[in-house]
């Protein structure tokens, strides 16, 4: 399996990025799929999750900030992030829903967001 995520940059407070995961070698439309963060310093914490079926559910500290979603004929996972804030500064994955039994965990992508 492959999970190659995108779309990190360095942005403001108050801006917005769009994050993409291309997820290969599985039938990526079978799973609930979710965006972690790790911080520096900090271990990988739930972000976002969508399941096969297209229901969503957020941390509250992103809930009204962040959607995610999903293209199953693509096999891309997306996070729309906006209204950022310094605290979701982190490298952001993407993986299955189910932490205990996650895919291999690819290269994440940066997201810097600044005072």
């Amino acid at each position: 399996v492959q999970l190659q995520a995108s779309g990190g940059g360095l942005v403001q407070a108050g801006g917005s990025l769009r994050l993409s995961c291309k997820v290969r070698g599985v039938n990526f439309s079978i799973y609930n799929m979710a965006w972690y963060r790790q911080a520096p310093g900090e271990e990988r914490i739930f972000v976002a999750a969508i399941s096969s079926g297209g229901g969503t559910d957020y941390a509250d500290s992103v809930k009204g900030r962040f959607t995610i979603s999903r293209d199953n004929a693509r096999r891309t996972l997306v996070l729309q992030m906006d209204s950022l804030k310094p605290e979701d500064t982190g490298v952001y994955y993407c993986n299955k829903n189910l932490p205990s039994s996650p895919f291999s965990w690819g290269k994440g992508t940066l997201v810097t967001v600044s005072s």
